[in-house]
């Protein structure tokens, strides 16, 4: 994970008492999240993978998927940055960092299918195992 020079509690405790939104925005400019696909470049260098071998392991749409790792597409579904992060081989706490960076709800493990996807990861399960592990169950598939 990638760490800012402030925490988020500053950044509230400050805005809360802000005058100058404009001015406030300029000097905290850095602590601003990047794009979504600038983050997840820097994840695929951290664990040295290659745009095409996520894309094939993510199971996704392979224009859709370069869509998203390209910045063309802003917003992809929760259900679509989980697969990534499968893809990824993200831990549960980077997986749960990605979704909120994504402006997606985390894991939660008293949601059936969130425990489901939460054991998944534990797991290192494939996109493909959890499909398999959600249909078994009786879930909704994370790729359909």
């Amino acid at each position: 994970m990638f760490k800012f020079g402030k925490s988020t509690d500053e950044l509230f405790t400050e805005l809360k008492t802000e005058k100058n939104l404009d001015g406030w925005r300029s000097l905290n400019q850095k602590e601003f999240v990047e794009p979504l696909n600038e983050y997840l470049e820097k994840l695929l260098a951290e664990k040295n993978l290659s745009k095409q071998e996520v894309i094939e392991r993510s199971g996704l749409n392979r224009e859709y998927a370069y869509h998203i790792l390209s910045g063309k597409r802003k917003n992809p579904s929760r259900q679509k940055v989980l697969a990534l992060a499968i893809a990824i081989g993200l831990n549960l706490e980077e997986t749960q960092y990605l979704l909120r960076y994504a402006r997606h709800g985390a894991l939660y493990p008293r949601n059936d299918w969130d425990a489901v996807i939460i054991s998944a990861i534990e797991q290192k399960l494939s996109v493909m195992q959890t499909n398999e592990l959600l249909h078994n169950l009786g879930e909704t598939l994370l790729l359909e």
